[in-house]
């Protein structure tokens, strides 16, 4: 494991900043949770998870709050959750999930940037196996061995534990993800360098420089599409 969350993290801030559009996608994630259940966090497990992880990217407050009062007022906009699968060259492999109000115009958009650059969208299942769902809780200030403390106190159970650069990240089952954050704010923990769930691959992959290259501009072509939230894969960019 231990891909760099951190880093990943600081990438896709960095180039989403100027845009704004990081912004934009979780504003949508957090309007259709608030607008699925209750639009309260500490009612709504999704909408606290999704608020969890925008907190970790910076999202301003006033973001946060137009989506939920949008979610609050009855709008009407509707959104449906698509995961599309495809692959790359030599052996590689992602995962794209959208949220879209419009079904066939993510769906064309999403195989157009597959195939303009190199790759090609497979059918459901045909990637997803090679991935686990998984949970990634990043924390500061504790080493692996005061993190693992932590956690058996209170009787939660990790995947795995790595110190990555100034931090400690924590791998876990999905239905762990609050249960390992629980475990943290009773050890007076609040704040989160990473608080993801992914999609993990199960085997990396490492693609030839002009692969790689290849490779990472059909990434960046899927996740500046509008529609898109998250992108998963099984290649190791060195990040």
């Amino acid at each position: 494991m231990g891909r760099k969350w951190n880093n990943i993290k600081e990438k896709k801030a960095s180039k989403d900043a100027n845009t704004s559009r990081i912004y934009a996608k979780f504003g949508r994630e957090i309007y259709v949770a608030a607008k699925q259940g209750e639009p309260d966090p500490e009612l709504n497990q999704t909408l606290k998870f999704v608020l969890e992880r925008a907190k970790t990217y910076s999202v301003p407050k006033h973001i946060v709050d137009r989506a939920i009062e949008k979610a609050k007022g009855g709008s009407e906009e509707n959104y449906d959750e698509l995961r599309y699968e495809g692959f790359g060259p030599n052996g590689s492999m992602v995962i794209v999930d959208a949220l879209t109000n419009n079904v066939n115009r993510t769906a064309s958009e999403v195989r157009a940037a597959f195939g303009k650059n190199g790759g090609n969208m497979g059918v459901s299942g045909s990637v997803a196996y090679m991935f686990d769902a998984t949970a990634v809780i990043g924390i500061e200030g504790k080493s692996e061995e005061e993190v693992m403390e932590i956690l058996m106190e209170a009787d939660v159970d990790a995947r795995d534990i790595i110190e990555e650069e100034d931090s400690v990240i924590v791998y876990a089952e999905p239905d762990q993800f609050h249960a390992v954050q629980e475990a943290f704010k009773g050890a007076g923990i609040t704040d989160f360098t990473v608080a993801e769930l992914t999609m993990l691959a199960q085997n990396d992959v490492e693609l030839s420089s002009d692969d790689q290259a290849q490779f990472e501009k059909m990434i960046d072509a899927i996740e500046d599409l509008e529609d898109v939230q998250q992108v998963y894969h099984n290649v190791d960019l060195g990040e």
